[in-house]
């Protein structure tokens, strides 16, 4: 039986802020960010939005009402959680009108989530012929206003159906792992922001990516020739630029040229978006997708999660894949966003949401919203 990703969508927050003029209120040279760091804009979510609401609006996207009927699992992959103990996905079940019968539940690795969850929608729909798998990754990647980080901050959400027969991405099931306890980044329960010692970050993701690809070689006796394109990890698009590199001189010329023109096509949303944290890797496959992709062509994705979790596994793009992602949707909701001004985007960021409040549907720009918050109890409404 072959499974994987039959449909792939995405959501994105309608505000942004332009990173040239965020580099010049902070004083530093745009090439840093722009070129440096490999950012142009960034996603800002309003105060009503957040996990919740931006994992519903992506598998809104998708979703058809027999999609509903058959799907068995749902998975959202975050560590942006609103709860400690409720899951993102059960909040999902009345937002996007699933039935019941679903096994539910979220997975917080950092940002290899998505990936656990797609691993394990693999085996569910192997197992359960008929039955299809909702993953989705959802995340607003915080460091706080003047901070190191805040150039790689983002928010969106990616959702992936997986099925038997997929349309867009066949998984081959080949794939090597490794886990190692690494403090290069961390969120305790008591921060909205993260931290990360970010140099050492780069140096642990760069040894998992050629630690796991020479495993990945010795495993499946494959070569980089064997794949048309390798998709990375990509909280900021510097970053898997850096693990491409380590390539160089190791494969032809022509191959090597393949492999970063590839990339630059792969990185091209999350230039316009930001840090998705656990679905930067799944909004670079759909960067791909949607810019450069043919059918047929063998792809290697590398998944990363800080802390440390990494993947090597590969994929095949099926024939008339373009006839299922809405190319037109997706890149006219990234043109119609709005940009803000950097002091506006610094006085939403300090916005707070506290047990009474409620929120006025008249200032709601999005169909799924964060509506109160009612004895300390987040409730999300949908305007239809």
């Amino acid at each position: 039986m072959d499974v994987g990703i039959d449909k792939i969508g995405f959501y994105v927050p309608k505000d942004y802020i332009d990173i040239v003029e965020l580099a010049k209120a902070r004083d530093i040279d745009p090439d840093k960010f722009t070129i440096g760091i490999g950012q142009d804009k960034q996603a800002v979510p309003q105060p009503y939005q957040d996990a919740v609401t931006l994992a519903a609006s992506s598998a809104d996207s998708i979703l058809s009402a027999d999609d509903k009927k058959d799907i068995g699992l749902l998975i959202v992959g975050t560590e942006s959680s609103v709860d400690e103990s409720k899951s993102t996905a059960a909040f999902l079940v009345d937002l996007l009108d699933l039935p019941e019968d679903i096994r539910s539940f979220e997975i917080k690795q950092a940002c290899f989530g998505a990936t656990a969850g797609l691993q394990s929608a693999y085996d569910f729909v192997s197992l359960n012929p008929g039955k299809k798998a909702l993953v989705i990754a959802s995340d607003i990647a915080r460091y706080g206003i003047k901070t190191p980080g805040e150039v790689t901050q983002g928010a969106g959400s990616v959702a992936m159906l997986i099925s038997e027969s997929p349309r867009v991405l066949k998984l081959e099931h080949k794939s090597v792992y490794m886990t190692r306890n690494v403090g290069d980044f961390w969120r305790p329960t008591f921060s909205k922001v993260a931290f990360a010692r970010g140099k050492f970050s780069n140096e642990v993701y760069v040894d998992f990516f050629t630690t796991l690809w020479d495993r990945y070689q010795a495993k499946y006796d494959v070569t980089a020739d064997d794949f048309s394109t390798m998709l990375f990890h990509i909280p900021y698009t510097k970053m898997g630029t850096k693990a491409l590199r380590t390539l160089e001189g190791k494969v032809s010329d022509e191959k090597y040229a393949e492999l970063m023109a590839n990339y630059q096509d792969s990185v091209k949303f999350s230039r316009e978006v930001g840090n998705l944290y656990t679905g930067s890797l799944y909004l670079g496959l759909l960067s791909y997708l949607v810019n450069a992709a043919k059918a047929n062509e063998n792809l290697l994705l590398f998944s990363y999660g800080s802390g440390a979790v990494g993947e090597i596994y590969s994929g095949e793009i099926q024939p008339g894949f373009e006839k299922v992602i809405d190319k037109t949707s997706l890149e006219t909701m990234l043109e119609q966003r709005q940009k803000i001004s950097i002091s506006d985007y610094e006085k939403m960021y300090e916005v707070e949401y506290h047990d009474g409040t409620i929120v006025d549907p008249a200032g709601v720009d999005a169909k799924f919203y964060l509506s109160e918050i009612k004895e300390n109890e987040r409730i999300y409404k949908k305007n239809n």
